[in-house]
């Protein structure tokens, strides 16, 4: 089986998340995310990262710490997924290909239906209760 190598940024701006809900023409359709994208062949993870940021919000990012993986198989394939602590520098966010997005506390996440290959992510999130100070 294909494993598909993904990166996700745990985007934090002013003690908020920001989270990307997926498209209705989308296998995941209206599942919520962090966003990111495919690693392209010779590109590293944090570089991956930040172009996905600019060619699908328009944001321009800082790229962290990592902060971890989640394996997941969807019918179509396994989902490699590497999430990054991110810092966002400039542009708000444009829904280039997403159907809608949000900035939510830690506590706040609990209301929206995640992809299941970020959940991980979100259950990691809510153990802690908080950002670390160095994402605040």
């Amino acid at each position: 089986m294909v494993v598909v190598h993904v990166v996700a940024a745990i985007l934090v701006r002013d003690q908020r998340i920001f989270i990307a809900q997926r498209p209705a023409d989308d296998a995941l359709e209206f599942k919520w995310e962090f966003p990111g994208g495919k690693i392209e062949a010779g590109e590293s993870p944090e570089a991956s990262l930040r172009r996905e940021m600019i060619e699908e919000f328009q944001m321009d990012i800082a790229v962290g710490d990592f902060f971890g993986e989640s394996l997941y198989t969807y019918p179509k394939g396994t989902v490699r997924l590497l999430a990054y602590w991110a810092t966002w520098i400039q542009g708000e966010p444009q829904l280039l290909a997403h159907a809608d997005c949000r900035w939510v506390t830690v506590d706040e996440l609990n209301q929206y239906e995640f992809a299941p290959a970020d959940i991980p992510f979100v259950e990691r999130l809510k153990e802690s209760g908080s950002l670390p100070r160095s994402q605040q």
